[in-house]
Parts: C-alpha cells; structure tokens; sequence
C-alpha cells in the first residue's frame, strides 16, 4: 500500500518536529536515495511549561509558536507539501486545546500535523539516531529526555526492537521538582527518585534484552555531553564519573539562573537540573558507566520516514501486515472490498472534495481491516475491531490516522453512529463520513465473498442526495445484495443522507 509517488534525485524534503520544549525543522535534499542535509532551525517554544493545571496551552505560548512556524513556512516555499511532515509530541498528546492551535498553525504550514504516540516517537528517534551512527554490529540502547517525556529504546542496525515512553521530561521535572529554579540536594534526591521509579517500571524487560552500548539523543543530552567534553570532565560523549561531577557543580548553586558552568546556554538553565536529574536516574537504575552523543533526532527520523514512504519502504505497511496475520483476517475478502472501495473513492472524489492522498489511503487500510474483530467475535465485530486498531500501537501511524481508521471499521455495518466521527479531529469529520459511505458500500457489494464480476457502477453526489447508477439485470440477480442497498437507505436516511438507486 506504500505511495506511488517517489521523490527525484536533487528534490528537497523537509520535517518539523513540535516538541514539548523546542520546535526544530529540518530541511534536506534527496541524493542517490539517501538525505544530504542542507540546514536546521530551532526554537525553544516550551508547550509543556505553558499547561496550565486544566492542560490548556496559554493564548501567549500559543502566539510564540505560531511566530515560530511563520518563520520556518518562510524556507519552505519551494517545497511541495507532500514533502513535508509535521509532528507534535508530548505537550500536544496532553493539550485539551491543541485542536485550536493545531488548526491554525495547519493554515500556516499549508499541512496537516501528525500527533503521534509515545512508542512511535520512541520509533521515529531511533530511525533517526541509527542513520546517523555507522551501520554497526550489536545492539544499542538509545536515550532520548525531551521536555514531556523521555523515550528508551533498544534495536540493531535501522531496526528498533522495543520501545517506551515514559512520562517524564526536563520541563515537567522542572515545575515539579524545581519551581522558580530553586535548586537544593533534597530536590534533586526527589527528582531522582522520581525518575528512577520510573524507570523501573521497564527495568526488567530491558535488562533482560541487554545492549551493547548507550546512545544518547536531544536537547538534555548534547547540552551535557558538550559541557563535560568542554570541561574537560569526559573525552566523548558522557561517563557516570563526569556526570558526577557535573551533578556536585549543579548543587553548590541555589538557583538555575545562577548556573555558571562552561557551555551552558542561557536559555537552558532553567530545565538543565532536571534534565541532569533525569539522566543521573537512568545512568544509576540501568547501570550505564558511558553514553554516546549522536546528532541525529526526532526530526531526522521523521525525515527518513517519509523518504521510507515513498521508496515503498512504508513502516505502516509492515504494521499492517502483522495485524492481518495476527488475527487472521481474510486477506482475499480484504483485497475484493479494497479494490471496489477505491474505485468508487475515484469517482467520487471531486465531486465530495476528500482529494487527498491521506483519505485515500485511510479508506484503503480500513477496508483491509474491516474484518479484524472477527477473531474476537462475531457479534459487533465490528465494534470489536474498532477498539482494536484505536488503543493498539501501530508503528508508523499517527494518532489522527489510528483514529479515522478506526472509525471506519466501527460504522462499515449496521447504524452508523455519527458520535463516532465528532470524536475526530475537526478536519477528520466530513471526510471520515463521506470514505465511511464508500466503505459500507464496497462491503455491501462484496458481500458474496467471492470474485464474481461486478456491473459497471457510477456513482454522483448533489448536496446531501447521492446516486448509485448500477445494472438493473445485475442487482435483479442479486438479490441479498439488492435487499442489503435497500436497508442501507433507511441506515442513512436516519442521518439525513438521500441513497437513490438508479437503474440503466
């Protein structure tokens, strides 16, 4: 199901990254199939300081990003929007709000913003950290502390093996542990703690793995790893000794804005205690003695996933795969209902204006797993298989797209409950609905589960009335078929939605 589209040689692809501390853009060119760099920007935004006790971002930070995306949309003139991906991550997962936000800053990129999980940000750091490390033998743990969050991973080569995310990041612990900058050991002790309980929750199963060597990620990371290379504390990247010692020069201070310590920036030193904090529990309760800088991120994981997506390399695919096979879903029925599913799509398309590429692909996965439920039950499979796909972690999708699919499965039969779709992100709605119809249709006309040949079907749409132009002497023929479109017309009738069925 991977794209059709590929990118040319020479052709620019850019990712932003909208993180809970930093917004960071990334901007490269695709050279023989891999990304030469051409620049980066960033800006500390910090969404997560700017919750308030609701979980609501303030008017003021959401103004400062928007400033800030207005900056980054100026370097992408040029570039098509299919070659940019936009995600938000922990402070945008927590936001009651962010839909707002979201909407207006989608308005000014001219893109949509992916919100993406936990494990798939874990996912996407690891892709990016392994594309800039050799191409090694062994297996690495690779750190990543971000402003909500901190992200462990363990994988070989560009393969990441497990991942977690846990609910801790240098700004969180900042407003917890070190309100207004105060520092003092006894904070610092509890910021620890903290974070070495929970750490432990995933001790076990990683221990169990085991690792080669540490890799470190990010902000909190690279802000160390240089300050103890600059002092002279460590030769490359970080070691539990000069860590400590980093720790003792953090505490002979009562204040973070009093911090003097060489390379430390200005605007770090309000979140560096517990971000050090946050490194100091996993360097004790994983017992690592030496950690690894690398460069490369979230954003340049995202970059290589979507240059992935269009080399047919598409991480959604294998996700797809391993749930088809786990559940054992009928890939042939599954194949009958997507193939009609998109040819009705095509036609209808313009006329309903869901042109985009990602409605199609929706649609497609949706009728590949519209079945899925039936290896829990056949009563409300349906409802079975919705749950499914919405809660589980799904390597490569967004949460809007683990949503929208989910919805799909959930109304392809029986009444449709539009509850379901104002669940969606506003922009989600009408198109979620309208690829909803077209599904129930496609399962509808493949209901005999066989590859009997279907009459020439057109369908056409004006305002809320919708015509389905089939074969008289066909669905005569048929008639469960014809007795299904009949009740589907009442189903959609209690929606509001005309169905005629006109015959040639």
């Amino acid at each position: 199901m991977a794209s059709s589209q590929e990118f040319s040689v020479g052709q620019q692809i850019a990712a932003i990254d909208l993180g809970s501390n930093s917004f960071h853009m990334i901007i490269g060119r695709v050279i023989e199939g891999e990304i030469r760099i051409l620049g980066k920007l960033a800006e500390k935004v910090q969404l997560a300081a700017a919750l308030d006790e609701r979980h609501y971002l303030s008017s003021a930070v959401q103004e400062k990003a928007l400033a800030c995306l207005e900056r980054f949309a100026q370097r992408l003139v040029g570039i098509p929007r299919g070659r940019l991906r936009v995600v938000g991550t922990n402070a945008l997962r927590a936001a009651k709000n962010a839909r707002a936000f979201m909407d207006k800053a989608e308005k000014l990129l001219d893109c949509s913003i992916e919100i993406i999980g936990g494990r798939e940000e874990a996912r996407l750091i690891y892709l990016g950290v392994a594309h800039t490390l050799a191409d090694d033998q062994g297996r690495r743990l690779v750190i990543d502390i971000g402003g909500g969050s901190t992200e462990l991973i363990i994988g070989e080569r560009f393969e990441s093996q497990i991942l977690e995310s846990l609910h801790m990041g240098c700004v969180n612990y900042m407003q917890k542990f070190f309100p207004k900058g105060k520092i003092d050991p006894k904070r610092f002790h509890k910021a620890v703690l903290a974070a070495r309980r929970e750490i432990l929750s995933v001790e076990a199963n990683y221990k169990k793995m085991s690792w080669d060597h540490v890799v470190g990620a990010s902000g909190t990371i690279g802000a160390v790893a240089h300050i103890l290379q600059q002092n002279g504390w460590a030769k490359q990247g970080i070691n539990a000794e000069g860590l400590a010692q980093l720790v003792k020069i953090i505490l002979q201070n009562k204040n973070a804005a009093e911090l003097k310590i060489n390379g430390l920036k200005e605007d770090r030193k309000l979140i560096f205690p517990s971000g050090v904090a946050i490194l100091t529990a996993l360097f004790q309760q994983l017992g690592i003695q030496h950690l690894y800088y690398s460069e490369g991120a979230l954003r340049e994981g995202v970059l290589y996933d979507l240059l992935g997506r269009q080399q047919h390399e598409d991480v959604r695919d294998r996700t797809m795969q391993a749930l088809v096979k786990r559940y054992q879903v009928d890939v042939e029925q599954a194949g009958r209902v997507s193939q009609v599913a998109l040819m009705l799509f095509d036609q209808i398309k313009q006329a309903w204006k869901i042109n985009a590429s990602e409605f199609r692909d929706v649609l497609a996965r949706a009728a590949y797993l519209h079945e899925l439920g039936l290896a829990v039950s056949h009563t409300a499979f349906h409802k079975h298989g919705a749950y499914l796909i919405r809660y589980a972690d799904l390597p490569g999708f967004s949460r809007q797209e683990q949503q929208a699919i989910a919805a799909l499965v959930r109304c392809h039969r029986r009444k449709l409950d539009l509850q379901v779709f104002k669940e969606l992100p506003e922009n989600w709605y009408r198109p979620a609905l309208l690829l909803t119809f077209i599904l129930r249709w496609a399962v509808l006309l493949r209901h005999p589960r066989i590859d009997i040949a279907l009459p020439d079907i057109v369908i056409k749409a004006e305002g809320k009335e919708i015509f389905l132009i089939i074969s008289a002497v066909w669905l005569a023929a048929h008639p469960l078929t014809e007795a299904n479109f009949e009740q589907e017309k009442n189903y959609l009738a209690m929606i509001g939605i005309v169905l005629s069925i006109i015959f040639f």
